[in-house]
């Protein structure tokens, strides 16, 4: 219980003081948020892909959507449409003025709610998985240092998103949001089965949010540094699990 909490906290206060790594904003791209997308992305092929397999499998098992073939992979994609649909609403709507037309400030801190609604329920779902990582503390670890550098970038894309509303009022949202998915991770046990399903809808949504900060062309992000994240957190995955 007690590494959990410094792993909760550690977590939260990833949203609470990324503002105060100003260079993250340079253009082009921080070398440091390359090597943390890298990180991702790394976690993302040779942990998430993996662990969707046994989670298909867990759920198959129990019997709960046993009717669908590729359950597991289809709660992925589910969460990988939900966060790209979201992430669409954001970026259309979240700039003060759109083809000279100034957008209306209700609509705007609409759109903000929205985007902020959807990240926390997401870290939420993750502090939540984080209880269940407990027994096996290479993968806690793992967890949440994929997960540290994870939160680095989205912070970075909300902060591109809703500047001022969201240092403001969006990152204490999400900070809380992990540690009180945490808490009833502690206080609600459920089965098994079900924990695959939510790590399964988290495992797409973390597809989606590490390739669109990383991969379009406007972020011109560095590859070396991107490279060095992916080769040290894969020797990593692979040398370091049980």
């Amino acid at each position: 219980m007690g590494q959990q909490i410094a792993f909760i906290i550690g977590l939260a206060a990833v949203h609470v003081f990324a503002n105060k790594l100003r260079k993250l904003s340079a253009v082009p791209r921080s070398a440091w948020l390359s090597w943390a997308g890298g990180i991702s992305v790394a976690y993302v092929f040779i942990h998430v892909f993996p662990a969707l397999s046994e989670a298909h499998q867990t759920i198959n098992d129990h019997g709960l959507l046993a009717i669908l073939e590729h359950n597991a992979y289809i709660v992925a994609l589910i969460g990988l449409a939900a966060f790209y649909g979201l992430e669409q609403v954001a970026t259309r709507h979240s700039q003060p003025y759109q083809h000279g037309v100034k957008t209306n400030f209700r609509k705007l801190e609409g759109v903000f709610w929205i985007h902020v609604g959807s990240f926390s329920l997401y870290n939420a779902l993750i502090g939540y998985l984080l209880v269940y990582r407990d027994n096996h503390f290479p993968d806690v670890v793992f967890f949440f240092l994929a997960m540290s550098a994870h939160f680095l970038v989205n912070d970075h894309g909300l902060v591109r998103h809703h500047r001022e509303r969201y240092l403001a009022r969006g990152r204490w949202v999400l900070a809380s949001a992990v540690v009180v998915g945490w808490l009833v991770g502690v206080i609600v046990e459920v089965t098994e089965a079900f924990v695959s399903l939510l790590y399964a809808f988290v495992a797409g949504g973390l597809v989606l949010n590490v390739l669109k900060e990383e991969l379009p062309e406007d972020r011109r992000s560095r590859f070396w540094p991107f490279a060095v994240g992916v080769a040290g957190c894969t020797v990593l995955l692979i040398f370091a699990e049980p």
